[in-house]
């Protein structure tokens, strides 16, 4: 058989496996947004049962005898050979796992994600803590089937980001935490803002409206997804005429829906802007997490907390809260909405304190999954860590370690993903602005089309053809710098003690 032919066969046999996938991504979206109570033990089947086929399919010895022939053939173009290379490593690694491993791993998934929301509810961690020890065993399990190569927790951290090891997140914090450590002390020493006209009441569906339409500026293609309303805000999709977000909203903190649209709308637009043709190939997924979550925090923060921004949105924002806002200043607007100060909920935190809360996260990760400690420790772990890094007291669970979804769905090796895409969202900025003399005149004329052009060009059309470490260097000339982090905060404070 040609090789054409032979690779039609396998894009035919990929697509089939990507629409189970993604029928089962489905039902969870619909678990998270809209399942009632009742249905939550069996939509946990549902998902268990599609996991398991979609595994059986991609585990089959005739499609790693199909790869194989693939990996042997001339008349592939570059991206087809990749695309195989990729998918063989993928069949690799998911032959090691058996079937009744996966579903079991899902069932954990199911059970842990519902217990969380109970504990929510109730603002108990006991609740959770049970399912929770039972999925970190699983999680453990999985580490020892996959390998490593210095201990169980690279495994985790590579399945979010490939190459990337616990000594590599070391030595990251390691170089960022003592500069980040020095800046808030500078800022200690700065007058506090006036954040108080934050929290006054914001109606719930008025905001919801200014969500909307501050999306569809930035150009989330709504005719290709849309947003609902969830306990913690996440972004999904089915393909790229189909990304859905969601976002949550406190009627007495506006930011809260401020940043989750902006940073859900940054994954979204990422999602929507992999190539269609690649569907259900690695070639048609992102590079990985540390780039997905560079996506939204330079939508979050490098332009959504920056003066250039809000010089065009904040005009819109007082048209749709006249009171709230009235005898409000744009400095003052600014300079609150980067407030620099100790908080408890990481998706709330500004730019500097925030790397804190994923440390704390990562400390405790690599503790969970080395044994130092358990599940039950996790409570008394989580406020320590919270008062020697930043020196505040937690005053409850769902304050403290229940505030993530991250664990409920086993997604440990997760959060130091954010910090990493932090890193990457500021070289994505430095390089724009190098590239681009009218950066922040453009934004604060309402254009950022520019940017989306340059994430079209740069990030976007490659998929999973790069690393997260070939495609910075692709996109920027330079492999990952943490410094551009620090002067890009370095540069925004500095505008604060000069004005």
């Amino acid at each position: 058989m040609k090789a054409t032919a032979l690779y039609r066969k396998y894009l035919t046999k990929m697509q089939k496996i990507a629409d189970v996938k993604y029928a089962s991504a489905v039902l969870q979206w619909d678990q998270e947004t809209y399942l009632p109570v009742k249905g939550q033990s069996i939509r946990g089947q549902q998902i268990a049962t599609l996991s398991e086929l979609a595994h059986r399919e991609f585990t089959d010895k005739k499609l790693g005898a199909l790869l194989l022939q693939l990996q042997e053939a001339d008349a592939l173009s570059d991206r087809e050979k990749r695309n195989v290379q990729l998918s063989l490593e993928d069949y690799e690694k998911n032959k090691k796992f058996t079937g009744a491993f996966v579903r079991k791993m899902s069932e954990a998934v199911n059970t842990s994600f519902h217990a969380w929301m109970r504990a929510r509810k109730q603002n108990d961690f006991s609740l959770f803590q049970q399912p929770l020890d039972k999925l970190i065993q699983l999680k453990k399990q999985e580490a020892e089937i996959l390998g490593y190569p210095q201990q169980p927790y690279d495994a985790l951290l590579n399945d979010h980001d490939k190459g990337l090891s616990t000594a590599r997140v070391d030595e990251l914090f390691g170089e960022l935490i003592p500069k980040l450590s020095k800046l808030m002390e500078q800022v200690q020493k700065m007058p506090a803002p006036d954040t108080r006209f934050l929290t006054q009441y914001f109606n719930k569906e008025t905001q919801w409206k200014f969500g909307i339409e501050m999306l569809k500026r930035i150009h989330y293609d709504f005719e290709a997804g849309r947003q609902d309303i969830s306990a913690h805000p996440f972004t999904t999709n089915f393909n790229a005429g189909d990304v859905r977000i969601t976002t949550r909203i406190d009627e007495h903190d506006f930011m809260n829906m401020t940043w989750s649209c902006l940073h859900e709308g940054g994954h979204a637009l990422y999602e929507q802007g992999l190539p269609e043709s690649e569907y259900g190939l690695p070639l048609g997924e992102y590079a990985s997490i540390s780039i997905h979550e560079s996506q939204s925090r330079l939508w979050e923060n490098c332009i959504g907390r920056s003066l250039p921004f809000w010089e065009q949105y904040f005009p819109l924002l007082c048209s749709y809260f006249p009171e709230q806002f009235k005898g409000v200043s744009l400095a003052q607007f600014y300079a609150a909405i980067n407030c620099i100060q100790p908080s408890l909920i990481r998706t709330e935190a500004d730019e500097l304190s925030y790397h804190f809360h994923v440390l704390i996260r990562f400390e405790i990760e690599k503790m969970l999954i080395a044994g130092t400690i358990s599940t039950k420790d996790i409570p008394a772990c989580w406020n320590e860590l919270y008062h020697k890094h930043l020196g505040i007291n937690v005053p409850d669970d769902n304050q403290g370690c229940l505030q993530d979804v991250h664990w409920s769905h086993g997604s440990f090796g997760y959060f130091p993903t954010y910090s990493l895409g932090s890193l990457y969202a500021t070289q994505w900025h430095a390089a724009l602005n190098r590239e681009n003399a009218s950066f922040e005149k453009l934004v604060a004329a309402g254009d950022t089309s520019f940017i989306l052009t340059w994430l079209r060009q740069q990030i976007f059309p490659f998929g999973r053809y790069y690393d997260s470490n070939a495609l910075c260097q692709k996109a920027t000339g330079e492999k990952l710098d943490s410094n551009y982090f620090i002067q890009y905060a370095t540069k925004k404070l500095d505008s604060f003690i000069t004005s």
